[in-house]
């Protein structure tokens, strides 16, 4: 058997390879955004997505100008792998914080999803239009908010 020191080579070589396989497999943490001044649709989304992922690291803001702030003052590797927005908040509503960050590069790659209780065309439009990537009328049951939170934690997945 041969020894380093007093620790046999084999067991140095598996905590090498164990430390290895840790780092590098080790899944990128789920961090969301959601800004909304709703403070139980703010708790309602949080449950569903904790539930899911209880890990999940969620930056809750009340408010458009809150949630612009952490994002500017967030370095690269910092940013969350979703953006979700309340349409209507006091200061910067959703549809002005997407179009605040739409001509930022970084931005690009992060699924931005507006949330609420609007169904109005002109809301739908002008968001889209500003960068989101998905406009969804927030659900009205827990069935349907369960879902939606699948389908949210799954567009970190796919980054």
């Amino acid at each position: 058997m041969l020894l380093v020191g007093s620790i046999p080579l084999s067991l140095i070589s598996y905590l090498y390879h164990l430390t290895l396989h840790t780092i590098i497999m080790k899944p990128k943490p789920v961090k969301i955004l959601i800004a909304d001044d709703d403070l139980e649709d703010l708790e309602l989304i949080e449950e569903a997505l904790l539930r899911i992922e209880p890990t999940a690291d969620l930056q809750k803001f009340n408010n458009g100008k809150k949630a612009i702030e952490y994002l500017v003052s967030s370095g690269d590797h910092e940013l969350p792998c979703l953006i979700i927005l309340d349409y209507s908040m006091p200061e910067i509503n959703g549809s002005q914080v997407l179009s605040k960050i739409k001509n930022e590069a970084r931005y690009h790659p992060i699924p931005k999803i507006v949330l609420s209780t609007s169904n109005a065309p002109l809301h739908i439009h002008e968001c889209i239009a500003n960068g989101a990537t998905e406009y969804v009328v927030k659900p009205d049951n827990m069935k349907d908010l369960n879902a939606l939170a699948q389908k949210l934690l799954a567009l970190c997945q796919s980054d």
